[in-house]
């Protein structure tokens, strides 16, 4: 029996109710915020819902679709039907050890696994893999110190 004011009582009994709260929303090489290399546009569509725009074309890659989300999220189907990329610019996503965008490159060097740093063509960066077709990678754009953008992606060249 709760000893406490019935209000007191009520609002634990909902915490305890209450689901955990996500984490780890970036799963490094994999996929972010629902979206996973390799899903098809219905997956997609089922984890974040309709986009809110979207656009195909051609690239020096062939033909693409990409959509755009709320919360800064762009997913990139290049070439065919599967997420070939997921990239985020918004804030809301994060590894399991709380880096994404916003986070100190130092921070990146410490709680991310296999992680390295480096500069071409005065950009900064900080990714897993290697750069060579067919791998998985997952890029920590840095500005100023801090990440600005990070993608998860497939090596298409």
């Amino acid at each position: 029996m709760c000893r406490l004011p019935m209000s007191l009582c009520a609002a634990g009994l909902a915490l305890l109710a209450a689901p955990p709260a996500a984490v780890a929303l970036v799963q490094v090489d994999r996929g972010l915020a629902g979206v996973r290399l390799g899903n098809s546009r219905a997956e997609v569509r089922a984890a974040l819902g309709p986009p809110a725009s979207s656009a195909s074309g051609r690239n020096p890659f062939g033909r693409f679709v990409r959509y755009r989300f709320a919360g800064g999220i762009t997913v990139l189907f290049q070439g065919g039907e599967q997420v070939t990329s997921v990239t985020t610019t918004g804030r809301g996503d994060r590894t399991a050890r709380g880096v994404g965008v916003g986070s100190s490159e130092v921070s990146v060097r410490r709680l991310v696994r296999g992680v390295t740093c480096e500069s071409t063509g005065g950009v900064r960066s900080c990714h897993t893999g290697r750069f060579e077709p067919g791998q998985r990678i997952t890029d920590f754009a840095i500005r100023g110190g801090r990440v600005n953008r990070l993608t998860i992606g497939i090596v298409i060249d």
